[in-house]
């Protein structure tokens, strides 16, 4: 069965966004690095979005995800950069309530996230990568099997939470550290 892997960068308090929920690549708290790329282009290079991938090089299908999930927030950071679909190289879903698709490629889900998810895991194909943010991330928790945070060394005190939402407890399994150049520590969490 498919994986749902939520891969994203976070600061040490938990934070995967500033408080304005914009584009955090390249802000204060989350530099980018040369080891970082590296590293995300040798171990996760589908998760670039096609810019960076053609900028690098980067070409083929991904080696660990087929799709790639987000939600409307999330997925309007691309549209402000000018990109309609930042991942035309994967199967591209958004949830929202809200949005109407602007690229045909695009699959927009307006309900019922976790029994869409649990359909997802249930076809064949590699794992489905969660993009963020935070209100997604906590809807689909429970179908949530693996964490890899991009843990960056820097403290913001507020913002976008990697979960948002109310009190609940899930527990999960420390099943990888890997420690960068640039002293960003990428974990990787299990659920147990």
């Amino acid at each position: 069965m498919r994986k749902l892997v939520y891969y994203v960068a976070s600061t040490l308090d938990g934070y995967i966004a500033g408080p304005d929920g914009g584009d955090p690549s390249g802000e204060p708290y989350f530099p980018v690095a040369k080891s970082d790329i590296d590293f995300i282009v040798g171990q996760y290079p589908e998760t670039l979005p096609a810019p960076a991938r053609q900028a690098l090089g980067v070409t083929g299908p991904g080696q660990l995800f087929d799709t790639v999930l987000e939600g409307r927030a999330s997925y309007e950071v691309g549209l402000a950069a000018g990109l309609t679909n930042a991942y035309p190289h994967l199967r591209h879903i958004v949830f929202s309530t809200t949005l109407r698709a602007e690229d045909p490629s695009i699959e927009v889900v307006r309900g019922q996230a976790l029994e869409r998810v649990r359909e997802l895991k249930s076809e064949q194909g590699k794992d489905l990568w969660l993009v963020g943010g935070g209100t997604l991330a906590y809807s689909l928790l429970p179908e949530i099997d693996r964490l890899v945070l991009k843990q960056h060394s820097s403290i913001i005190g507020s913002g976008i939470p990697l979960f948002n939402g109310p009190f609940q407890i899930q527990s999960f399994r420390l099943s990888g550290e890997t420690a960068l150049d640039s002293g960003v520590r990428v974990v990787t969490y299990d659920r147990v």
